[in-house]
């Protein structure tokens, strides 16, 4: 009997390669709609939060809140009263506060950092490990693959600043009294209405760093080392607010990336205050918009063979 007829029916079983992808086997071509397909959507997801890398960020992005708590309450019942920035003032009157003045100190170099290093290795990550190249071999497209991979940066945004949030409201509740809210505008709100203020806040930060992710992405796609593509990102992201710090280049800075990201703090007033915070997210859009179509560009016109 000859090898040929020892085989099943069928057509023959696909080769061997480090795929980790459930679903990413044999596909059917289809819109960009099917780019978003749960199965890929969900392994990208998983792939980024389960590393061991992405869990040890978001420990240190916790640790951050309770330890400006801690500061803050040392510095209280020593000798330095309760005085200081508005945020870090309200701390010691209510816990709530806590939040905002976390999310004011982590987003100038904490949050865009560990945002750089998940979105520069997105794709540069993939390609020094070897398994780029696999994961194009089945039907599921590059264009489907970089869509997965945005998707999953900015799923990693809204966990990281939920992460700096809900540490800030725990150590925040531990430290210090919570109750009635006393806005930057002298006006005061109850717990409930402060909370979902804190959580707009949040959500606000969080769509705040959507071009960040666009732009590492792009840098992914320019190399294949995920660690030249993650410090080329965390470079370009702080000197950026560099920049933003020079009077001279007044000019220019509405347009730089990072200049509206404290416009959140207009949501802590009454009436809250849109102006700022419409322009902050337009400005992501147009930066999601225009390295979002370089990083397409050049991922689908590029030599993968790593």
């Amino acid at each position: 009997m000859s090898q040929a007829e020892l085989l099943p029916d069928g057509p023959p079983p696909a080769p061997d390669g480090p795929s980790r992808r459930p679903g990413a086997g044999h596909r059917t071509p289809g819109t960009l709609a099917a780019a978003l397909s749960p199965s890929l959507l969900r392994s990208e997801l998983a792939l980024t939060f389960r590393r061991a890398r992405t869990v040890t960020l978001l420990a240190i992005l916790a640790g951050l809140p309770v330890l400006i708590g801690s500061v803050i309450r040392w510095q209280t019942d020593g000798e330095g009263g309760g005085g200081g920035p508005a945020f870090i003032a309200q701390v010691t009157q209510n816990g709530m506060f806590l939040v905002f003045t976390s999310l004011a100190v982590t987003l100038p170099v904490f949050l865009p950092m560990t945002v750089g290093v998940v979105a520069g290795d997105a794709i540069a990550g993939e390609a020094s490990a070897g398994t780029l190249r696999y994961l194009l071999v089945a039907p599921a497209g590059r264009t489907r693959l970089l869509v997965a991979k945005f998707l999953a940066g900015l799923a990693f945004c809204l966990g990281a600043t939920l992460t700096v949030a809900a540490s800030a409201l725990a150590t925040g509740a531990v430290l210090f009294p919570l109750g009635d809210v006393t806005l930057l505008s002298g006006d005061t709100i109850g717990p409930g209405e402060a909370l979902l203020r804190a959580v707009l806040v949040a959500l606000v930060v969080a769509a705040s760093l959507a071009g960040l992710v666009a732009v590492g992405l792009f840098v992914s796609t320019l190399t294949g080392s995920g660690i030249a593509a993650m410090a080329t990102t965390v470079v370009l992201v702080i000197t950026v607010q560099i920049l933003d710090a020079f009077p001279q280049l007044h000019a220019i800075q509405p347009y730089l990336l990072t200049h509206h990201w404290l416009s959140f703090g207009d949501l802590l007033r009454q009436p809250m205050y849109w102006d700022e915070v419409l322009k902050n997210l337009g400005l992501q859009a147009l930066y999601v918009a225009v390295f979002g179509s370089a990083a397409w560009a050049r991922f689908t016109a590029r030599d993968v063979t790593s």
